[in-house]
């Protein structure tokens, strides 16, 4: 392995829960080393967040600001941060990182609205760093093989994509009931104007996108508001229009009783058809038109050598969401170690925010169709 990345982090305090993911997926595969941080806004919880993952004193900052400029100017300083935040810092946070000439790690989505995605774009381009989100999906090793299958063409031309996120956490207004990640999330000024839609129906777009090379040119859409009372969308239905043929439709909520993690992709072409299942990651199913479905496993039969690196283990024992966050991070450690990686880079994340902000906007005309800004 090449160097060691040194690596910081903005947010992920003790008792959360996606910084403890982004850290578990850094120390999977080894290569990232946590110097740094700033964990929390609540200044003990910081403190102790930082003797608790061993973090050297005087590198636990009170602010996100005072880091990335006392890291750039350390010999020693970090190279790369991860912001792990709720979604109204992110900005903030991302440029500040960027303007002190520190590579970014960004949970998704990048921002709260394409205008700030595309300043963050802009500030990585003119200071040459790396920006990321981490859409952590696309890193299952069945994912990049049924992105394989498609560009080889494997199902024929492309004529329907059928893709849902459900979930049932917010089924009740458990954000009046002192639940924190329900608080941000269902508030417009922490998590912006997209609720459900900004939080995981953004990853089903992406994944869609992603496995079939292909951006929706113009949204319609339906976001509802099921619990009373709440302030953003818990429901979204949007149908696709890809051009040249292809259409597709979209499905995510939060209020689907009984649906835990059910993040599910269909393709649909002329020849073929494959679907793809998070809660059962290591299996692809494959049909062709008039034959019986081909079930594909992770690292089994068939799976291609270009992709065994995203496997650790043999055919039969189980890898999903964290191994799949590992590769994200793998691939940013190759591209900043090689200046090479297949990972999801600022132009996806500012295409995603351009998806949002089309489906707010065709929400808002009464569903009328509208174009994604390209």
């Amino acid at each position: 392995m090449a160097e060691t990345i040194r690596w910081g982090m903005v947010g992920g305090g003790i008792g959360g829960f996606i910084g403890e993911v982004h850290r578990m997926a850094a120390r999977l595969d080894g290569g990232f080393v946590l110097q740094a941080g700033c964990f929390s806004s609540d200044m003990e919880r910081n403190r102790l967040s930082g003797i608790e993952l061993g973090i050297a004193p005087g590198r636990t900052y009170d602010s996100f600001e005072e880091m990335a400029v006392r890291e750039a100017a350390r010999s020693d300083g970090i190279r790369a941060v991860s912001i792990v935040t709720p979604n109204h810092l992110h900005f903030a946070a991302a440029k500040a990182f960027l303007e002190a000439g520190i590579d970014v790690i960004c949970d998704k989505p990048l921002t709260t609205t394409l205008a700030e995605a595309k300043v963050l774009a802009q500030i990585a381009q003119e200071r040459d760093r790396l920006l990321a989100a981490t859409y952590n999906y696309t890193g299952n090793a069945m994912i990049r093989w049924a992105r394989q299958l498609v560009s080889e063409g494997a199902l024929g031309s492309l004529r329907l994509v059928q893709v849902e996120y459900a979930q049932d956490w917010l089924a009740r207004d458990i954000e009046q009931q002192g639940q924190k990640q329900a608080a941000w999330r269902t508030n417009p000024e922490l998590a912006g104007r997209a609720g459900c839609l900004g939080d995981i129906g953004v990853h089903a777009y992406n994944l869609a996108r992603f496995v079939t090379g292909r951006s929706a040119g113009r949204v319609q859409a339906d976001l509802t508001r099921f619990v009373p009372g709440r302030q953003v969308d818990d429901n979204a239905q949007v149908m696709l229009d890809f051009g040249d043929g292809l259409r597709g439709a979209l499905w995510a909520s939060q209020v689907a009783v009984g649906s835990e993690n059910t993040l599910r992709l269909r393709l649909y072409g002329e020849n073929a058809s494959l679907a793809w299942e998070q809660e059962h990651p290591n299996q692809l199913q494959f049909t062709r038109f008039g034959e019986p479905p081909q079930v594909f496993s992770r690292n089994s039969a068939g799976y291609p050598a270009a992709l065994q690196h995203l496997c650790r283990v043999p055919a039969g024992h189980p890898e999903g969401y964290l191994e799949a966050f590992a590769n994200i991070y793998g691939e940013i450690r190759a591209a900043l170690q090689t200046g090479s990686g297949d990972y999801p880079g600022v132009d996806v994340a500012v295409a995603d925010l351009a998806f949002i902000e089309a489906c707010l906007e065709s929400d808002e005309a009464e569903n009328r169709w509208r174009p994604v800004p390209q």
